[in-house]
C-alpha cells in the first residue's frame, strides 16, 4: 500500500507532491494524472504572468501567498535554469474614474508591501510610447514565465525525491475505507493511507466520488486570447493591464509579453459550454444540462447578465474585443489579432450563486481536497503547496 496518492498533474498538484515528498522522504508517493503529461489544462493555458499581488485584500491568504509566490517562483526558476523575465507591470488609467480606482490600488499595493511607482501621462509615454493613458501604476516585481515548464521541473523534482508519476490514468471512482483510500482509474486500482486531490476543473466531481456533497459547483469560463504578429513583438516593454472594475471578478483584457518574445492580447471571460471547452465549438450536452439546472450557477449568471452578454458579444465579434485594448493601445488593428489558444478557468460557485474568491477545501478523515485555488494560483503554487502539506500534516498518522 502507498502512503500518499496525489490526483492532479497541474502546477498545484505537482507543487504539493514535490513538497510532500520532501516532508515525508521515507514514504511511498504516487501522483495520478488523466492526461499524457503535466500542465495540460489551467497550468498550461494561461498568460504566464508572475503576479506581484496588486489586487488582493491586505493580510489575506491571497495577498500573502502571491507575495511569497512571486519570490518563490523566481527562486525556483533560478535554481532550475528556467527562463523568466521580471519585466514589470503597468496598470493604465484611461479616464477620470480609472484614475480614482488607481488611487485605491496605490493604497492597496502599499498595504501589501509592494514596490510601486506612480506615473503621470508624460512618464507613461516615456516608458511606453505606444500606450495612451492619463497615468499608470508601475509594479516592477511582475514578470513572465512558462508555467508548463515550471510544472515539468516540479515533476522532475518529485521523481528525484522518490515519487512515482502515472500519466494517462483517469480517475473513475474513489472509496474511503477504514485505514485506506482506494482510487479506481482507467488503468487499474491503487490504494493509499491518504489522498490529496488538486483536480481543478474536476474538483467538485472528485468530492462527489467520495460520497460528499461539495456545496459548490465548478463553472468553466473560457478566456480567449489573440497573438500579435511578429512585427508587433516590441510594441510594449512591460505587461500592460487596464485598471480593473472592482465589481467584476476578472481583470480585463491586457497585453502580455511572453517568454518566447511574442505578445498576446487577452483574456476575456465567456461561459464555456463544456467543462474542458477550449474552443468555441466545444459543447457537451451533459455539462450544459448540469450547469443550467444548477441553482447556484443560474443565480450567478443572472446576477452578471449584462457584463456576460457583453463578453459574449466581444467573443463573437472581434471588433468589440479589439476596442477593449484600443482604449490604451490605439494603434492596434483587426489584422493584428491572430489566433492563439484559449484557457478555461475553474470558477467555483456556491449554492447561493456567489463566485467563490477564496481558498476552499473539502476534507475527510483521509483526504485533503483542494476545491478552489483562486488566481493567481500559478504564481502562488509553491506557498499554496506548502499550505496544503500543512493541512495534510494535521491529519496524518503514519
Amino acid at each position: 500500500m502507498l502512503d500518499f496518492i496525489i490526483i492532479g498533474g497541474g502546477i498545484l498538484g505537482m507543487s504539493t507532491a514535490m513538497q510532500l515528498a520532501e516532508a515525508y522522504p521515507d514514504r511511498r508517493l504516487l501522483l495520478l494524472e488523466k492526461e499524457e503529461g503535466p500542465a495540460r489544462h489551467q497550468s498550461g493555458h494561461n498568460s504566464g504572468v508572475i503576479h506581484a499581488g496588486v489586487y488582493y485584500t491586505p493580510g489575506s491568504l491571497k495577498a500573502r501567498f502571491c507575495l511569497e509566490g512571486n519570490r518563490a517562483t523566481r527562486e525556483f526558476c533560478q535554481a532550475h535554469g528556467i527562463e523568466h523575465d521580471i519585466c514589470g507591470k503597468l496598470l493604465v488609467a484611461t479616464n477620470a474614474l480609472e484614475m480614482q480606482r488607481m488611487e485605491a490600488l496605490w493604497e492597496r499595493t502599499a498595504a501589501n508591501g509592494l514596490e510601486r511607482e506612480w506615473l503621470d501621462a508624460e512618464a507613461l509615454r516615456e516608458r511606453e510610447p505606444n500606450i495612451s493613458g492619463l497615468g499608470a501604476l508601475l509594479v516592477p516585481s511582475s514578470g513572465i514565465v512558462d508555467y508548463a515548464r515550471v510544472t515539468e521541473a516540479m515533476a522532475d523534482e518529485f521523481e528525484r525525491r522518490g515519487g512515482q508519476l502515472r500519466y494517462g490514468h483517469r480517475v473513475t471512482g474513489l472509496d474511503e475505507r477504514h485505514g485506506e483510500v482506494v482510487v479506481h482509474t482507467s488503468q487499474g486500482e491503487f490504494s493509499a493511507r491518504y489522498l490529496v486531490t488538486c483536480a481543478g476543473l474536476m474538483a467538485d466531481r472528485v468530492v462527489r466520488m467520495l460520497g460528499r456533497n461539495p456545496g459548490f459547483t465548478i463553472c468553466p469560463f473560457r478566456g480567449e486570447y489573440y497573438r500579435l504578429p511578429a512585427s508587433r513583438d516590441r510594441i510594449v516593454n512591460h505587461l500592460i493591464y487596464p485598471i480593473p472594475d472592482p465589481a467584476m471578478p476578472f481583470l480585463g483584457v491586457h497585453l502580455t509579453r511572453m517568454i518566447d518574445g511574442g505578445v498576446t492580447v487577452g483574456p476575456n471571460a465567456v461561459l464555456a459550454l463544456k467543462r474542458e471547452g477550449y474552443h468555441k465549438n466545444d459543447v457537451s450536452l451533459t455539462d450544459m444540462a448540469r450547469m443550467f439546472s444548477n441553482p447556484g450557477i443560474l443565480r450567478a449568471l443572472g446576477g452578471s447578465l449584462r457584463p456576460g452578454l457583453s463578453e459574449l458579444k466581444n467573443s463573437l465579434f472581434k471588433r468589440g474585443y479589439l476596442e477593449q485594448v484600443r482604449k490604451y493601445c490605439p494603434s492596434l488593428t483587426l489584422e493584428d489579432l491572430g489566433p492563439w489558444p484559449a484557457g478555461v478557468r475553474a470558477q467555483a460557485v456556491s449554492r447561493g450563486g456567489k463566485l467563490i474568491d477564496d481558498f476552499l477545501f473539502v476534507n475527510t478523515r483521509r483526504t485533503v481536497n483542494v476545491c478552489n485555488a483562486p488566481s493567481p494560483a500559478a504564481t502562488s503554487a509553491i506557498p499554496i503547496g506548502a499550505h496544503i502539506v500543512d493541512k495534510v500534516k494535521e491529519q496524518v498518522r503514519l
